[in-house]
């Protein structure tokens, strides 16, 4: 059978709140969000989704700390930098033909800089809204959206290779991209074609249950983008990678799937 191949790779874990995840509810409840890159191998080419949070977490911890205290702050091992854990798949920066990003936030912009081979793909909306010329003030300061080191890459040695995907866009064969919004003006949904089905990875949805349960998810910028992205993710796709899932290595045994 044709299609792509998925594994994911953890980049460091948090916890937040629960109406953070779970839309005013879950008042009391902390909830465990895992970071994933996303590894998409097939047809000779190599694509990820997400590059992880930068070397340095200091800026991201102390907001993140400021919210929610220390159990908020990201925590990454060793093994969890980005190039560590590619590394762990036989995988260089070198050889990623696409990055794959969503959204324009440190968490998955962090490393964009250090695949120097890579065509960087985001949202031409998002581009625009959540990085260029935001319609309304950012909760999110920009050093924390792109942070300095990928910045100067895609401004200066990387800019030839910066793609700006359409709300409806293809990457290659098998793998596609639609705009979603809903989390942040740069949020995407790809779509991957596995020998195991058509494979949904968004951060539109943070866990399995604000799509199977359609409970939105708190950190929003739309309920109405949130309804409409649901309902074409499960029109459109057989399984779902929620970007910040830790059942994800539950339902897919060493996070690989097709």
């Amino acid at each position: 059978t044709m299609g792509f191949r998925i594994q994911v790779l953890k980049m460091g874990e948090c916890e937040v709140a629960g109406p953070e995840v779970f839309w005013m509810s879950r008042w009391n409840d902390w909830v465990k969000l895992v970071f994933w890159m996303v590894v998409v191998r097939g047809y000779g080419k190599t694509a990820i989704i997400n590059t992880g949070p930068p070397a340095d977490l200091g800026a991201l911890n102390q907001r993140w700390g400021e919210a929610f205290g220390e159990r908020g702050k990201l925590a990454r091992s060793e093994g969890e930098r980005p190039v560590a854990a590619l590394a762990s798949l036989g995988i260089r920066p070198e050889d990623v033909d696409y990055v794959l990003v969503t959204p324009l936030q440190a968490y998955a912009t962090g490393n964009l800089h250090l695949f120097p081979n890579a065509r960087i793909c985001v949202s031409k909306r998002g581009w625009i809204e959540d990085f260029h010329a935001e319609k309304f003030p950012m909760h999110v300061p920009r050093e924390l959206r792109i942070p300095d080191e990928p910045l100067r890459y895609l401004t200066f040695e990387g800019h030839a290779k910066l793609s700006l995907l359409d709300d409806e866009d293809e990457v290659m064969p098998g793998l596609r991209a639609f705009w979603v919004g809903v989390h942040h003006r740069s949020s995407m949904c790809y779509v991957v074609d596995t020998p195991a089905g058509r494979v949904a990875i968004t951060d539109c949805v943070f866990r399995y249950e604000n799509i199977e349960a359609m409970v939105p998810l708190g950190i929003q910028e739309s309920l109405d983008e949130f309804h409409l992205a649901c309902a074409r993710i499960g029109r459109e796709s057989d399984i779902v990678v929620p970007l910040y899932e830790p059942e994800v290595t539950t339902r897919h045994p060493g996070g690989r799937i097709g």
